[in-house]
């Protein structure tokens, strides 16, 4: 899979936002602009049927990354390349559009709840002018629900009839209607019971096996994402901070950060052995921390974190942005014990 083609690819992206105050209180308290850069530069790629996860504390820059990936909003620098033609040059190019789709994170508000499933599921479907039978729509809404594990029946209901984890299956198959080849997730299960979360995600995983699927997942949960990706992406600051085969990153993390997500997981085995968690607040995206934007927070930070902003390079089976790790001094933080599990 590691040789398949690019389906989907990040370059250099970064996007900024204006959150100044109004002009007129800039200029009474002699304030100058202020950005919020909620993506920072980051690249990656998506080979053709595989799944690349991104997680990172709230305020990372995921979701933003997940809207740009569907061009919901423009990069302020860099680009979005989608099977192998930049996303700002397809704009206009509704085959372009219909074969990629979101899934987002709350189905609560993401359905409209004045519409039965079958005009929800039906919509894409109309859109883009794939079918212009309401019989043919009719047959294709049934086959969907079907997919998803729901009745045909279930059509002529409305959203609010059904669970959180029914309506994220109406989400799905509404994001299927279109026949795409490319899903964007925005953490699809995270407002939904644990339980239910298993069955969403086993769902997807045979979607994509069955329809050959490619996958941007984002999650805040590594270990809910373990389950489903190929790769994994670790977001900090609107930077990645490492990129790993998923296996990879779980046997042997190489970024601090990466290793404090992962003292987060939930002991299972009821160890008693003690967590050191990651200390300190997330600083602000619009005046980030001088050089390594985790320094402030890291075991490992030394004058080198705090001048020199670290760039991803090899380090194994990974890219890590990283000088302690460049500098081979991150054997002095212990390896968290899911990852001793893994190895």
């Amino acid at each position: 899979m590691a040789d398949a083609p690019p389906m989907f690819e990040a370059r250099d992206l970064a996007r900024h936002f204006d959150v100044s105050r109004p002009f007129l209180q800039r200029l009474i308290t002699r304030e100058g602009k202020r950005t919020l850069r909620a993506v920072d530069g980051i690249s990656f790629s998506i080979p053709k049927g595989s799944t690349l996860s991104l997680v990172g504390e709230s305020g990372c820059g995921k979701s933003t990354v997940a809207r740009l990936s569907v061009g919901l909003y423009g990069p302020t620098a860099g680009s979005v390349i989608f099977d192998g033609r930049d996303l700002s040059e397809a704009r206009g190019l509704a085959d372009q559009r219909r074969r990629m789709q979101m899934i987002f994170q709350d189905p609560y508000a993401s359905l409209n709840p004045r519409w039965r499933v079958a005009d929800i599921i039906a919509e894409p479907i109309r859109a883009f002018g794939l079918m212009t039978s309401r019989a043919e729509q009719q047959d294709r809404v049934a086959e969907l629900l079907t997919q998803v594990g729901l009745s045909p029946l279930d059509r002529v209901k409305f959203p609010h009839e059904f669970s959180g984890g029914q309506r994220q299956r109406i989400s799905i198959a509404r994001a299927l209607s279109s026949n795409p080849e490319f899903l964007v997730c925005d953490e699809p299960t995270s407002a939904l019971d644990v339980s239910v979360q298993a069955q969403i995600l086993n769902l997807m995983k045979e979607l994509q096996q069955r329809l050959g699927l490619t996958f941007l997942f984002i999650s805040h949960n590594l270990a809910v994402v373990r389950q489903v990706s190929d790769r994994i992406g670790v977001m900090y600051l609107g930077r990645l901070a490492e990129l790993a085969p998923a296996e990879t990153l779980f046997r042997t993390p190489r970024h601090p950060y990466t290793r404090a997500l992962m003292e987060a997981i939930p002991d299972l085995e009821m160890t008693g052995r003690e967590r050191i968690p990651v200390g300190g607040e997330v600083p602000s995206p619009i005046t980030p921390p001088s050089g390594c934007a985790f320094h402030p927070r890291c075991p490992l930070a030394n004058d080198r974190c705090v001048r020199e902003r670290p760039e991803l390079k090899p380090a194994g089976e990974a890219m890590v942005a990283c000088h302690a790790v460049e500098e081979g001094r991150d054997d002095a933080m212990p390896m968290p014990a899911i990852a001793r599990r893994a190895a």
